[in-house]
């Protein structure tokens, strides 16, 4: 497993017990999610791999407090999400939890820079200190030199390097990755997954949702879903090349 950084902690991060997730009523309910348990520690990354339809992109927004479960608990940094008001999710959201979309989900009308220091802005820090931040966030994936450009302006894997550095910037300590590759040549691909390896390396968790074994390949764990339940999960032995999936998630 990648190993946190000096005075990281190796907690769990994010956890799900039991979660399901139902939508409409019978005999019409669609169960996206049925009874998952998931527990990703500060420096791990897991690979979320499954058909379409399997629960994947569920599963990521109930970790994010985006949605609520039908029933069974999740907890972020160990505080339970239950219960918890409008308010103080929105907060854990903007400090501990970052995004990374498929579609990047960049501001048009702001810049780079703009863009990554926004959420900290929206958390009342002084602007000068955001941007700081941002810049430093920017520079640790290699676009400081974008810092000015607006999404537009930007190709797709320098756009998609300003979305992780939002994603990461502050004390984000759980990173939630939806296809982040998906609109990617695959040496842009590779090149994000190792970006967000070396968030993992950090000390941030992660969970990453994709279709690509290739990609996932890179991550801890990879945990295998199909019609909403947990079917299995398979360890990194040795290295990125090295990892063999079975031939339904691919």
């Amino acid at each position: 497993m990648s190993r946190p950084a000096p005075g990281a902690s190796a907690a769990t991060v994010l956890e799900l017990r039991g979660v399901t997730k139902t939508y409409g009523q019978e005999p019409a309910v669609v169960r996206a999610l049925a009874g998952v348990d998931l527990a990703v520690a500060a420096g791990e990354m897991v690979a979320v791999m499954g058909p379409s339809g399997s629960g994947k992109s569920t599963l990521l927004t109930i970790a994010g407090s985006l949605e609520d479960p039908t029933s069974g608990e999740v907890l972020v940094g160990g505080m339970a999400l239950a219960g918890m008001s409008r308010g103080r999710r929105a907060r854990l959201r903007r400090r501990v939890i970052g995004y990374v979309f498929q579609d990047f989900n960049l501001l048009p009308g702001l810049t780079a820079l703009e863009n990554v220091a926004l959420p900290l802005e929206l958390d009342g820090v002084a602007v000068p200190r955001a941007r700081a931040a941002g810049r430093t966030a920017l520079e640790a994936l290699g676009v400081a030199d974008r810092a000015g450009g607006f999404p537009d302006q930007l190709s797709g894997g320098e756009r998609q390097r300003v979305a992780i550095a939002r994603a990461v910037v502050g004390d984000r300590r759980l990173l939630l990755a939806d296809e982040p590759s998906g609109a990617l040549d695959s040496v842009n691909a590779g090149e994000v997954m190792r970006l967000l390896h070396e968030a993992c390396r950090r000390g941030v968790a992660a969970v990453v949702v994709t279709h690509d074994a290739q990609l996932a390949a890179w991550a801890d764990r990879i945990v295998l879903l199909r019609d909403g339940r947990m079917t299995g999960h398979t360890s990194r032995p040795s290295g990125p090349e090295s990892l063999l999936l079975p031939e339904e998630t691919r």
